[in-house]
């Protein structure tokens, strides 16, 4: 399995390597699986928009022949490129549509897709036909995909997991250097977002992360506490009132508005799965609703909106704590 945490000597190699031209045969642990390279694929197809943008920001585009699972729009920087690239399917592709590809690797951000009961196919499956599949670590890294819909955290999610996935699709396409500038670009703005929100010294604010609902009056999808926005809350002063481990639960809004938070942050996105992917339906239930209008954030406006995908592990999650911290000082939580 994929180690429960990296020791700092461990992340000194990792960096070590990812800076330097790969040495083939390259072989790493992902995800329980061993997968060996005795080159860089000469193309690849992504499952999962987080991956697609790792490759296309390490200067791989030229090599994606297929994209696939989409929750907004692709970075601006990334555009020109992506609309050249043939899309499967905004939601999950099918396994014969990622296959007709020919692929020399997938790509993928979620193990739910891709994994022992995937919904697009079994890691085995492609291995059968000579493709290999590479599994974004942050999907797994102290995370048990087995509990939960969408898995549970077994310890708060670090950007160390992001990072090693940049840093391994780096030294598997054999562009080392671009891995580890874009890593000390990230880790930079990251440092910048959590001192500009911790000089707020902000003393008992709390949050909740809507994401979406399977309908407007159901129970919503929020964060969990140890998700990528349980860290984002934790890394900026800010307390989950979600208190499950799963990666999004579904909770009343009759327990959120006695939790009381804050701050609201809701799910922008373009995909329309359920009717509250979109965030205008969100904020007309959060003013309509008899229990969500009488929240103290509804009723003080202390709503934020954030880009759905940087909710998940991505490398967008750097953005998400920008967009919060540039945020936090006009709410009046001081």
């Amino acid at each position: 399995m994929f180690p429960r945490f990296l020791t700092a000597a461990a992340l000194l190699v990792l960096a070590q390597s990812a800076a330097a031209e790969t040495g083939y045969p390259l072989t790493l642990d992902n995800c329980g699986r061993t997968l060996t390279f005795d080159r860089a694929p000469d193309s690849a197809v992504t499952v999962g928009q987080a991956a697609t943008e790792v490759l296309y920001a390490l200067g791989l585009a030229p090599k994606v022949t297929g994209t696939s699972v989409w929750f907004t729009s692709v970075l601006p920087a990334y555009a020109e490129a992506n609309a050249a690239i043939p899309r499967l399917a905004d939601n999950d592709p099918s396994f014969e549509s990622v296959v007709a590809r020919k692929p020399g690797l997938v790509a993928v951000q979620y193990e739910w897709h891709i994994g022992p009961q995937g919904l697009v196919g079994t890691r085995e499956q492609f291995a059968d036909l000579g493709i290999p599949t590479y599994i974004l670590p942050a999907d797994c890294w102290q995370k048990d995909n087995s509990r939960g819909s969408d898995g549970t955290r077994t310890a708060m999610f670090e950007m160390e997991s992001v990072l090693a996935g940049i840093r391994e699709l780096g030294a598997i396409f054999d562009v080392g250097p671009r891995a580890e500038e874009l890593v000390a670009g990230l880790r930079a703005r990251e440092a910048a977002a959590v001192g500009k929100a911790r000089a707020l010294g902000l003393k008992d604010a709390s949050a909740v992360f809507w994401f979406s609902s399977s309908e407007m009056n159901a129970d919503p999808f929020v964060a969990g506490r140890k998700g990528p926005p349980g860290y984002m809350m934790a890394a900026l002063g800010l307390r989950n009132v979600v208190e499950s481990d799963e990666e999004w639960p579904t909770v009343s809004w009759e327990s959120i508005a006695r939790a009381n938070p804050s701050v609201i942050v809701l799910a922008r996105m373009e995909r329309r799965r359920f009717p509250a992917d979109d965030v205008e339906k969100k904020l007309d239930f959060l003013k309509s609703d008899p229990v969500t209008r009488e929240m103290e954030a509804v009723r003080a406006g202390r709503i934020v909106v954030l880009d759905a995908h940087a909710m998940d592990p991505s490398i967008r999650n750097v953005d998400a704590l920008e967009t919060l911290a540039d945020a936090l000082p006009a709410l009046g939580l001081e």
